[in-house]
């Protein structure tokens, strides 16, 4: 099979490899869509966690079941299925709560496995049992169906945040995250969307925020502000690796806001300088947002199917392996807003 295989920092190849082999109780899956992750960006220039090298990385994956081993029931030869990168261990302190997000043990797809930059993706035992693997609805494509995973954090975060009826939401950040936000949070009846962006403004557009700002030209802080008659958002979903937009989520709720640092910051630089003053004497929440349960990328999957997500607005690009590199270029340049690697182009 051919697969882009993650060599080093900044380098990927395409290669030939040995095809998987499908084990008794495991499944070989044909990659039919493969979309290109933010996290991958940072670990094609960063490297993988661990040091790990000669990897094949993608983790958003839409594709067709292969193979199946004589030990497996769940799934038959043709089944098409979406599949998360992550890989719990079931047994650990978050784990036995359902916080499976946080278990102690997590493993990734991509990382920890061969990922789905490749033609082929062997999934063993431990991650048909632990893993995110759901049906693709009949009707929906495998590149729509990859996008079930990005979908499902944002799901997630809104979820936790309660983002309901009459907010007002400001997202920080124009990236499909950011638009995918928009859209989700439009769908939970939020009543004023204001976005924040650099060099996605005009993509982000299309996904119809009430306001956009500029954040070259205008202050953000100050905008919102404006924006609200001077009380400022009731959310604040920071959805950049920027620790002054950080910041800025903080400034721009009013009392009692929410504010989601949903975007991680560089591994090296990992720190933010927040005014606890505005976080204590107005009494805003602060919370992380990372992955999601397992049940909400079903979830997401029928949001995708039920057009409250609407997946194709969001693929820019279709591009082969050989051109993966390019499609991490395209994306950091922001003339791109989601790029899929379509293995068998």
């Amino acid at each position: 099979m051919k697969a882009a295989v993650f060599e080093g920092t900044e380098d990927i190849r395409v290669r030939e490899m040995p095809d998987p082999v499908c084990e008794q109780d495991g499944i070989v899956v044909r990659v039919e869509a493969c979309s290109l992750c933010g996290s991958d960006m940072r670990n094609f220039h960063a490297g993988l966690r661990h040091g790990v090298t000669r990897q094949i990385m993608g983790h958003e994956i839409g594709g067709r079941v292969e193979q199946v081993g004589s030990k497996v029931t769940r799934f038959s030869p043709g089944d098409r299925l979406a599949i998360g990168p992550d890989v719990t261990c079931g047994c650990c302190y978050y784990c036995r709560r359902g916080l499976v997000n946080l278990c102690v043990n997590h493993r990734m797809i991509g990382t920890h496995w061969p990922g789905g930059f490749a033609q082929l993706l062997g999934l063993p035992r431990e991650v048909l049992e632990h893993g995110t693997i759901h049906p693709t609805p009949d009707g929906l494509s495998s590149a729509a169906a990859s996008l079930s995973e990005p979908a499902s954090s944002v799901l997630y975060a809104q979820l936790n945040a309660g983002v309901g009826l009459g907010d007002t939401v400001m997202i920080i950040g124009d990236g499909p995250i950011g638009c995918m936000h928009t859209e989700v949070a439009r769908a939970r009846g939020a009543s004023k969307i204001i976005l924040v962006g650099l060099s996605r403004l005009a993509i982000a557009a299309r996904f119809h925020p009430d306001h956009l700002i500029d954040a070259s030209t205008s202050d953000p802080v100050e905008e919102v502000r404006r924006l609200t008659d001077g009380l400022g958002a009731d959310i604040a979903i920071v959805a950049t690796p920027v620790a002054q937009t950080q910041a800025q989520g903080v400034e721009a709720v009013r009392k009692r806001g929410r504010v989601v640092l949903f975007g991680g910051l560089p591994r090296g630089s990992p720190m933010a300088q927040l005014n606890t003053n505005l976080i204590h004497y107005n009494e805003i929440t602060v919370v992380g947002a990372f992955s999601y349960p397992t049940y909400m990328h079903e979830v997401a999957l029928r949001t995708i199917m039920e057009g409250k997500i609407d997946a194709e607005r969001y693929i820019s690009r279709i591009l082969p392996l050989e051109r993966l590199v390019e499609g991490i270029r395209s994306a950091e340049s922001g003339e791109a807003l989601k790029i899929v690697i379509d293995p068998w182009m």
